[in-house]
């Protein structure tokens, strides 16, 4: 990157076009069959991701780290308690000085607005780990998972059982943007809200009450945990309001023939998903876990290099 270029980020789906994303899963795709070959591949030799993590992590950690090495580069890990982040320093200084070390940062936190203003105060490219309104990497990772399993996602159906989590922000997100549709259905306090996702109408998704009803003629059920990060107080109430949104055979079985199951993962068999579903023949959930890897090596080599032939 240039001086004088704007600085792209990536802090929730819609950061990128449609012709982006096209692009990333080009790149996924290449850049995964040379890991595949053992094919050494080298092009962010010299530069330094920098993560950020106020929330834990296993696959968000081991994804970026492994993905950066794997690209030739080096990494630096901070957490809330060996960073000034956690204390009394102002986000926008934390990004000012961070950003004069590194060439590309990845933050996993809790509210947007904080990762929002560590961009805004950055000299380079900031990538969301995840925060409690989106996951952009986990859906770039899902989606190129359907793409090579299925062929393009434009035109099909996604079913989101669950909770209108930041996954099912994202997803509503995707689906505005690269053209596909989202049946949602949710238990009564947990909806989705269009405006935290900032659609600009609601075409791209359709709201079901009976989740048998949201999956039927899916090409794609997904669901998440319950009870996400930030929101163990709440566990034993949606454990109640949840008892209906399991994921079962029942629900696969009114969905396409050849539809897919994914999760995000850490995943709770006989809560979110029966254990028949998820080590069924039709679950993708390990390609997908691998696959945040391999998109987001396409996503750095794409904010800190452009396109590359």
């Amino acid at each position: 990157m240039t001086m004088g270029d704007k600085i792209k980020h990536f802090l929730q789906f819609s950061d990128l076009t449609a012709d982006e994303h096209e692009w990333v899963f080009q790149r996924a795709a290449a850049i995964k069959k040379k890991f595949k070959q053992y094919e050494k591949y080298h092009p962010l030799a010299d530069r330094t991701l920098a993560m950020i993590f106020e929330k834990a992590s296993t696959r968000t950690r081991v994804s970026f780290e492994a993905g950066m090495y794997q690209l030739g580069g080096s990494v630096v890990n901070l957490t809330t308690g060996d960073s000034q982040l956690g204390r009394s320093e102002p986000i926008e200084d934390t990004a000012r000085v961070i950003s004069r070390m590194v060439d590309i940062v990845m933050i996993r936190t809790f509210g947007q607005d904080r990762i929002e203003t560590f961009a805004e105060y950055s000299r380079v490219p900031v990538i969301n780990g995840l925060t409690n309104e989106f996951h952009p990497c986990q859906i770039l990772a899902d989606i190129f998972t359907y793409i090579e399993h299925r062929g393009s996602i434009r035109g099909k159906v996604v079913a989101w059982v669950g909770d209108g989590n930041n996954m099912a922000n994202t997803w509503l997100q995707a689906a505005e943007l690269l053209g596909f549709v989202v049946h949602v259905s949710t238990p009564t306090g947990y909806e989705v809200d269009q405006a935290v996702a900032g659609l600009r109408s609601n075409a791209s998704y359709k709201v079901f009450k009976d989740p048998m009803d949201a999956c039927r003629g899916a090409d794609l059920v997904t669901t998440d945990v319950w009870t996400s990060m930030g929101y163990e107080a709440e566990n034993e109430k949606r454990m109640q309001a949840f008892a209906d949104w399991c994921v079962d055979t029942e629900m696969m079985k009114v969905a396409k023939p050849d539809a897919l199951f994914m999760h995000c993962l850490p995943a709770h068999r006989g809560e979110e998903v029966e254990a028949e579903v998820i080590d069924g023949p039709q679950s993708v959930v390990w390609d997908e876990a691998e696959n945040r890897m391999h998109v987001q090596k396409a996503l750095m080599e794409y904010l800190l290099l452009g396109k590359v032939s």
